[in-house]
């Protein structure tokens, strides 16, 4: 005879609750799909990637957009993800009675260091289906940006890979950044 394994997935009330209790950790984990996930440690390229990003972006954007470095939103009801990047809707309350959604987002940028595939393969479906309308990740081993755009179901229509010397132009923002600024 054999035996089913069940999974039991967490939504984001049990996780908060699990928080507020004190059974996770405070950094270094996400929920995705249900599952606590450790994330990978941040490395300096990683970090000193992010904190670059963070700075030209606040020269670039205006007011109306909110710029959001590694914190949470809420994707769906089992998933909360910590995007390395995310460019909000702005509100004047700055999110402070709930996290974002989705439909909140203009942008995610996600920096790849040891996560290319994970960010590619778990996260875009996610993102997708979350109805963020731009999803960027940056590879650091191979100095290019991959976007993507056109979100439909759990997918993007369209996507492009970016190298040193190019210009991405944000789809849904005043944004353009050449990509050797940033990698």
């Amino acid at each position: 005879m054999s035996t089913q394994i069940q999974r039991h997935l967490f939504t984001i009330a049990d996780y908060h609750k699990m928080g507020a209790e004190g059974i996770l950790p405070e950094r270094g984990i996400e929920l995705i799909n249900g599952e606590i996930i450790k994330m990978s440690p941040i490395g300096s390229k990683h970090n000193a990637t992010v904190n670059k990003l963070n700075r030209l972006l606040a020269k670039i954007l205006d007011e109306q957009i909110l710029i959001q470095p590694q914190g949470p939103f809420v994707a769906n009801d089992l998933s909360e993800p910590e995007p390395d990047i995310a460019l909000l809707k702005f509100r004047d309350d700055f999110y402070e009675n709930e996290l974002p959604q989705g439909t909140d987002i203009h942008l995610i940028i996600e920096v790849a260091d040891t996560t290319f595939s994970y960010d590619t393969k778990v996260k875009l479906p996610l993102y997708a289906e979350s109805g963020i309308p731009e999803y960027w990740v940056i590879d650091l081993n191979k100095k290019q940006v991959h976007v993507y755009w056109d979100a439909l179901e759990n997918s993007y229509q369209q996507s492009r890979v970016y190298r040193s010397g190019e210009l991405i132009k944000a789809q849904g923002i005043e944004l353009e950044i050449e990509v050797g600024q940033i990698v």
